[in-house]
């Protein structure tokens, strides 16, 4: 899995459009389907994720933007090991 490196304030991720939602969570959002189902990448307790909102079967989709690639090449994020 990847995540933000623990030396990395999450406030930083504001310089790349996240907006915090409450400690240790914060959320960029990518799009929204045809019914309103809503696609964001999500960082919470540094673990990078994308999430979407329940599907309703319309087989919409969000094409990925430059989030995760800028991240990279920012430094700020390193492959963990799943805990699975």
């Amino acid at each position: 899995m990847l995540k933000i490196k623990d030396e990395i304030d999450l406030k930083e991720l504001e310089k790349f459009g996240f907006e915090k939602v409450e400690e240790n969570y914060y959320k960029k959002y990518l799009g929204y389907g045809r019914r309103g189902q809503e696609y964001c990448w999500i960082v919470y307790d540094k673990i990078l994720s994308i999430n979407a909102t329940e599907p309703d079967g319309d087989g919409c989709s969000c094409e990925l933007d430059d989030t995760l690639y800028d991240l990279i090449q920012a430094g700020y994020v390193e492959k963990v090991k799943d805990n699975v």
